[in-house]
């Protein structure tokens, strides 16, 4: 009971940052005419790393986004980022008919994307990054397509980690092959 009421407070400190991505109104045909219900696309961050994507379906709008806020908070994931404002590497991610490529950027060039990849890493905490949708424009295989690319992403620490080697030796190996690129083409 003591530790249900502890997380209960640490939900409540942690503020989570929610975007509306988009409402779809859906008609189902039965004997008696048309019901109407909503879904909704919700994604919920703390703009520390940290996001999660939900849909809901209800016969109202508030309480649909309200289901869809509540499974966003449920499948909340950790992503890292590279001085807390982009991403480590360029990657590509792809979901159904959905591709995305991230791509990394230097600070001050801020968040160039579209639509539903726009909310994702508002809500994440990433400043700098160039996204291009290819393929569906669908929100929901968006939203899918982006998290799969966010969750491939490998930060040195975890590298060093699965190399069994410490984060010095990959970093300073990164930096030194930039440095002979460079040198290669002075040449």
């Amino acid at each position: 009971m003591a530790q249900s009421v502890d997380r209960r407070k640490a939900e409540k400190k942690e503020e989570l940052v929610e975007r509306l991505v988009h409402i779809n109104r859906v008609a189902k045909t039965v004997k008696g005419g048309r019901n109407m219900s909503f879904a909704a696309v919700v994604v919920v961050g703390d703009q520390k790393g940290r996001v999660g994507y939900g849909s809901g379906k209800a016969t109202e709008v508030p309480d649909a986004i309200t289901k869809a806020t509540n499974e966003a908070k449920k499948n909340m994931v950790r992503i890292p980022l590279r001085e807390g404002r982009t991403l480590h590497h360029d990657v590509k991610g792809s979901f159904g008919a959905g591709k995305v490529i991230l791509r990394t950027a230097p600070a001050g060039t801020g968040v160039i994307a579209g639509g539903p990849m726009r909310a994702i890493f508002e809500v994440l905490g990433v400043q700098d990054v160039v996204a291009k949708s290819l393929g569906s424009n669908n929100p929901y295989n968006m939203i899918k397509a982006t998290f799969n690319a966010l969750q491939s992403i490998n930060s040195p620490r975890m590298v060093a980690a699965k190399r069994g080697k410490k984060v010095g030796d990959i970093v300073s190996r990164r930096e030194n092959s930039s440095n002979v690129k460079m040198e290669k083409e002075e040449a």
